[in-house]
């Protein structure tokens, strides 16, 4: 059972979702739009009035144009941004980032009734509430509200649970999440299948009798054992050797654990729940995991979305970043919040704190400068506001044919061999790839999607 998809789950409201507006003024959390003609300004009577510095009476206009979502800046003063350049008319896409003045949104196609109510400082709007009952360490707005209801409603029963997500999304906290609302009692145990030689395992998740091998001069409780009436959390379960699989289905199956060397098996009782930013299904059909145990983990799944596409959390996650690092006085200049919001976060909120971290280590007065930003931002920041296309810069190799056939205007989505490629020439890096075919980061991660590809694989290279 799937629970995150993609806003459009809900209905088919098309709308701008406000990421930051400095000083929270008290803008809703998301505007809707009609097909019809919409203008944005601070004039009394516009379809969206924004009462905020840098705004234009009638800054700029958005309507539904032969099937496509289109904004016209107005003559505004300050001009229109959209993904960081000014434009004069350009055609929305999907999570593409709009800044009108000081307010910066992101507009979403579909499904945007659903962020009604959660304000970008995490304050609820009058009358609304949110759906988990009990406060959760999934912070976050109205995507992570839906994840962490969710996991109220199962964390009681005994379902086995997959946990989905990039790296950094925070797999591990919804798990302990899970654990935490379950009421077992026993320990919360985490492994991490990929960081144990696949020698070890077996040793290290089933435990051993003494003389079972060479070096055992002593009986050892698995892990699997010492997650005895609790939760046994298997980050990176797309790195379980098969022998491993194989032993782990029996444990599943018959709540039985056999340590390497015992001659009976053990009983116990764990809640499994497990982790992985592989693509499951295509390792089932090449052979990599067993399709039987996919079968009895998979009793309820679900996905954590990537820093990118909740950029409406940014500002409340930067917020419990300064509590949990101990400087919660500070606060963020306009700038320093342009870059937190313009910046993809590949490595999702795990780099959001690292970021954090730098900054508070940096700052000398109350509060945090654009200049305190790492250098990936800064690169990202780059061409901010500039008019012109960005330049495609030249990858290694022999794919820079690769990438001027791709780059001309006009020519359509690359196959998945070629998008792979430039992956592979660009070690992940989303946006260079973006500059090399001339397109948005957003376009990038929508065609791989499409083609089902994990932009980590390229990362490790």
């Amino acid at each position: 059972m799937r629970v995150y998809e993609a806003p459009g789950s809900e209905d088919q409201a098309a709308g701008l979702v406000v990421l930051y507006a400095p000083g929270n003024p008290p803008l809703p959390s998301v505007y809707l739009l009609s097909p019809e003609l919409t203008v944005l300004g601070r004039e009394p009577g516009v379809g969206i009035w924004l009462d905020v510095n840098a705004v234009s009476r009638r800054h700029a206009s958005i309507r539904r144009e032969g099937g496509q979502w289109v904004m016209r800046d107005l003559g505004s003063r300050n001009g229109t941004i959209v993904e960081g350049s000014f434009v004069q008319e350009t055609s929305l896409e999907p999570n593409v980032e709009v800044r009108i003045g000081d307010v910066i949104f992101k507009f979403v196609e579909t499904g945007a009734s659903m962020y009604r109510g959660y304000r970008f400082d995490g304050q609820m709007e009058a009358g609304a509430r949110r759906q988990a009952v009990h406060a959760s360490t999934l912070l976050g707005g109205a995507q992570m509200d839906r994840i962490a209801a969710s996991l109220e409603r199962i964390a009681p029963t005994m379902l086995s649970v997959i946990i989905r997500g990039e790296s950094g999304t925070g797999k591990e906290v919804a798990a302990r999440e899970v654990h935490r609302l379950s009421g077992r009692r026993g320990p919360f145990v985490a492994v991490n299948c990929a960081a144990i030689p696949a020698t070890l395992l077996e040793s290290e998740l089933f435990g051993y009798r003494k003389g079972a091998f060479s070096g055992a001069d002593r009986d050892k409780v698995g892990l699997i054992k010492a997650a005895h009436g609790g939760t046994l959390f298997l980050d990176e379960i797309g790195d379980m050797p098969p022998e491993a699989q194989a032993k782990l289905l029996r444990v599943l199956q018959s709540r039985e654990v056999m340590p390497v060397g015992a001659t009976s098996a053990e009983p116990v009782d764990v809640r499994v729940v497990c982790a992985t930013h592989r693509d499951l299904a295509g390792r089932l059909s090449s052979g990599d995991f067993r399709g039987d145990l996919y079968a009895r983990l998979n009793e309820y799944e679900v996905t954590l979305p990537p820093l990118r596409e909740r950029k409406e959390d940014i500002f409340l996650l930067a917020r419990a970043l300064l509590l949990r690092h101990g400087r919660p006085e500070l606060t963020f200049s306009f700038g320093f919040m342009v870059g937190l919001l313009h910046y993809d976060w590949p490595f999702n909120v795990r780099e959001l704190e690292a970021c954090m971290k730098r900054a508070i280590a940096l700052s000398t007065g109350s509060t945090l400068e654009a200049t305190q930003l790492p250098d990936a931002l800064h690169e990202a920041m780059a061409a901010y506001g500039q008019r012109q296309e960005p330049r495609a810069s030249k990858p290694p190799g022999d794919l820079a044919s690769t990438a001027q056939s791709l780059a001309p205007v006009g020519r359509g989505a690359p196959s998945e061999s070629e998008l792979r490629a430039l992956l592979q020439a660009y070690r992940g890096n989303v946006a260079a790839v973006g500059r090399a075919l001339g397109k948005e980061r957003m376009q990038i991660h929508r065609w791989m999607k499409r083609y089902s590809i994990e932009v980590d694989e390229y990362r490790q290279g």
